[in-house]
């Protein structure tokens, strides 16, 4: 049976040990126990969780080193764009004790709030783990999403067809109901059994033109994850304290970058991060050719005119629009959380200031606040507290295997499926079937009988 022991080091650090008895023989040894599971976050990623989008991305990767293991991550990001780790694991494996100790710690401990977004890839781990976690992790207190990259890998490793695979990604990146069917036909008229494959998937867990709040605030993968993943590459062979130092040392360097930087950019009159400004830029050149035709200046309500039809397949030039439910027929505005081109385009017919309808988490004050708690600096190794508690021992059964030629640390799966790849062919007379070793058109020696 595991024992759990919550802490909190002299850091503020957050910790969760789980733990197995140690057996000699049939006897338990009362001074040790075997390490099972870790959590760690910081009191500083807790409190910039708050000023960030309410998204997370969880993903895993695997350790290395003399032992076996799993690191389990959570991620987000600020307001500019800036990539932000909040919660790391080490676990046995993807299992779902591993996923549930992992989510329930991250979701008490980190990510209390009501509404987040959690968006990870479909492994049946993950989604048990939500499921047993019950009312905590389930609508309205929180969202479990899919990642789309991972289930057009899935639907590459199914019908292997790249085409089909590209109008995958396109419907699940559909921010209107009419984009989707458009692209959701086009499937439908290549392969039904695709759409049937589809079908057996909640729309609303991977299409954005289903999630109707914006939860998702355009974010369709865990990229993010995957980023954090290369940047502790050469953190993954390290012993457990080693990992734990890293991520408190990198963070601790990131939070005083990004907040100097911040700083700099609000003392130079900026009231946005850099992102929404050179989105809206982008919007705003858009939006000259864009032609308001009606509108209701008390119920904030329009009808526009697009000049040129928008791209992905619309026919529709006409976008309604309403200020008051932040809504746009575009699906932008309401996805984004800041104005699209058509909203940019009524708010200068009427000399309405589109800055109020920007979220704060867009606002430089609000991306400040992410980074302004410092990390406490740790002491000397010397003046802390003496530990008088049981000998922590690792797991025999974890270790890896010391003999043998080792093997790649390449681990590949769906993903790396690539379409029609070609047979093998001779480097000398590039025909097929054979290598340029026993090639039958090589010069060779001749003899005579």
């Amino acid at each position: 049976m595991a024992i759990g022991v919550t802490m909190s080091l002299f850091t503020g650090t957050i910790v969760d040990l789980e733990t197995r008895p140690r057996h000699l023989m049939d006897l338990t040894v009362r001074d040790a126990r075997i390490f099972h599971r870790v959590f760690w976050s910081f009191p500083a990623c807790v409190e910039a969780f708050k000023y960030c989008k309410p998204v997370v991305q969880i993903d895993s990767t695997h350790i290395y080193g003399k032992y076996k293991g799993t690191l389990l991550l959570a991620i987000t990001q600020d307001g500019n764009k800036n990539i932000l780790p909040i919660g790391f694991a080490i676990v046995e494996g993807e299992t779902l004790g591993g996923w549930t100790f992992f989510l329930r710690n991250l979701r008490s401990s980190v990510t209390p709030q009501q509404g987040i977004c959690f968006i990870s890839d479909r492994h049946e781990s993950i989604k048990s783990a939500f499921r047993s976690l019950g009312r905590e992790m389930s609508a309205p207190h929180a969202y479990h999403v899919y990642c789309i990259r991972h289930i057009s890998a899935n639907f590459m490793r199914r019908f292997r067809n790249k085409e089909m695979q590209r109008i995958v990604v396109n419907i699940g990146y559909s921010k209107t109901i009419q984009d989707f069917n458009y692209w959701y036909g086009l499937l439908r008229d290549n392969d039904e059994e695709a759409t049937r494959w589809l079908d057996n998937i909640p729309r609303e867990k991977w299409a954005q033109a289903f999630d109707k709040e914006g939860r998702r605030y355009g974010h369709m993968t865990t990229n993010l994850a995957e980023c954090v993943n290369s940047v502790l590459k050469g953190t993954r062979n390290l012993s457990i304290t080693a990992m734990v130092k890293s991520t408190y040392f990198r963070l601790a360097e990131l939070f005083v970058r990004k907040g100097v930087q911040v700083q700099a950019q609000i003392a130079s009159g900026l009231i946005f991060s850099e992102s929404l400004m050179k989105a809206i830029q982008e919007n705003q050149q858009a939006a000259s050719s864009i032609y308001v035709r009606q509108f209701d200046r008390e119920e904030k309500s329009f009808m526009v005119d697009e000049m040129s039809p928008p791209q992905c397949g619309r026919q529709a030039s006409t976008f309604r629009i309403n200020l008051r439910s932040h809504w746009c027929d575009c699906g932008a505005f309401q996805t984004l959380h800041f104005p699209c081109r058509h909203v940019l385009a009524a708010c200068s017919h009427i000399r309405l200031h589109w800055e109020e309808y920007v979220d704060n988490v867009y606002r430089l004050q609000t991306v400040f606040n992410v980074y302004h708690k410092e990390f406490e600096p740790i002491s000397n190794k010397g003046y802390w507290n003496p530990y008088n508690g049981p000998r922590l021992c690792p797991n025999i059964t974890m270790r890896r295997p010391t003999k043998g030629r080792p093997k790649s640390t390449r681990i590949r799966n769906e993903m790396d499926i690539r379409e029609g790849v070609q047979r093998k062919r001779c480097g000398l007379c590039r025909n097929e079937g054979y290598s340029r070793r026993n090639c039958p058109n090589i010069a060779g020696s001749s003899t005579r009988s």
